[in-house]
């Protein structure tokens, strides 16, 4: 196994990211949260159980604070892709990988449903989508009009599980959905739980398994 950090161009900045290479046919592009990094456990995890499925992963790393959610989700989307876009073009482009996957956590949501889902390029990719945003309209919306197939893992104490929007994503056929009792917006188990927690990551990890075996 070979993990090499570079730095490509995006825009007017410097985008470092992380490719963990295991010799594989496919690969694994992740993107972070705002706060919700890829030291944590569900990345952490995420990626061990990737790599154990003969993928290769990038970690992306982009950092933005909180300021970003005061303007509209499409200048976002438009900050993120432009920051994402270089690093996804430059491993495609120097490996040949027959399989595409694309998981992101709450923010990192944004750019896969704003716009890779959108991209005819990637219609036979699949999603991970960890905590989507919600409660923002075109993030559902763009759920709604999808295709690919997607696997959404969702806490019902998240501020951004609206039962609404649940069931309306559910009756899509390309889209599978775990959704987690007492967990919150950090799949966290509420009130705090060490070992119903960590019991909780366990089936997360095995229900992305089976997604990427379908």
């Amino acid at each position: 196994m070979q993990v090499n950090q570079r730095k490509v161009n995006s825009s007017e900045k410097e985008i470092t990211y992380t490719h963990i290479e295991n010799g594989s046919r496919a690969v694994c592009f992740m993107f972070s949260g705002a706060g919700y990094t890829y030291e944590k456990p569900l990345f952490y995890y995420a990626t061990m159980m990737m790599l154990q499925n003969q993928y290769d992963v990038v970690h992306i790393h982009y950092a933005y604070d909180q300021d970003i959610f005061k303007h509209p989700l499409v200048d976002i989307t438009k900050v993120i892709v432009n920051d994402i876009n270089p690093v996804i073009t430059e491993i495609l482009q120097n490996h040949e990988y027959q399989g595409t996957v694309f998981l992101g956590k709450s923010l990192g949501t944004i750019p896969i449903i704003n716009g890779i889902m959108k991209s005819e390029r990637f219609m036979k990719a699949k999603m991970i989508l960890l905590t989507p945003l919600l409660k923002f309209d075109s993030i559902f919306e763009g759920l709604l009009r999808s295709n690919q197939s997607a696997h959404i893992v969702i806490g019902e104490k998240d501020h951004h599980y609206i039962p609404d929007k649940i069931q309306a994503i559910e009756n899509k056929t390309n889209i599978s959905m775990d959704k987690i009792t007492h967990a919150n917006h950090s799949l966290d188990i509420e009130p705090l739980n060490t070992s119903r927690s960590i019991t909780m990551l366990e089936g997360v990890m095995k229900g992305m398994e089976e997604f990427l075996k379908k």
